[in-house]
């Protein structure tokens, strides 16, 4: 059962996306090494890898990649000259994005970092809205 539910009803939410910008990042060039990681990031959460596409830049220009969930996707951006990382995280049902989250932390060790947390198709406050309407 999906775990954003209330009361065993319909889910509240049909999903989580978490926006994290990473600032003072590190292992912002290795490619290869960070596709893994986007798997084991989803694996932390519980969640079905499809796909991982990554794409280097070249020259230690940075990367950019995406694994495909059967709840969704993580995706990463990165711009090594400024030490940066943009991290996408969006799953459904019953997958835990905050696990991929940490093991994402763990692995490009950033110095500060901004998180918004998303609550995706939120069916109760849909809801609320049409029976006012």
């Amino acid at each position: 059962m999906n775990k954003l539910t209330v009361d065993g009803m319909r889910p509240t939410a049909l999903g989580k996306h978490l926006i994290a910008d990473f600032y003072d990042a590190s292992r912002l060039f290795e490619c290869a090494p960070a596709g893994e990681i986007l798997r084991q990031a989803a694996l932390a959460a519980k969640a079905t890898v499809l796909e991982v596409n990554m794409h280097d830049f070249g020259d230690r220009c940075g990367f950019t990649g995406v694994a495909v969930l059967a709840e969704s996707h993580i995706s990463i951006h990165t711009w090594p000259e400024n030490d940066y990382a943009a991290i996408d995280i969006f799953m459904c049902g019953d997958a835990e994005p905050m696990r991929s989250l940490e093991v994402l932390r763990q692995y490009f060790t950033p110095g500060r970092e901004q998180v918004d947390i998303l609550q995706r198709g939120n069916m109760a406050q849909f809801a609320l809205a049409a029976t006012s309407a």
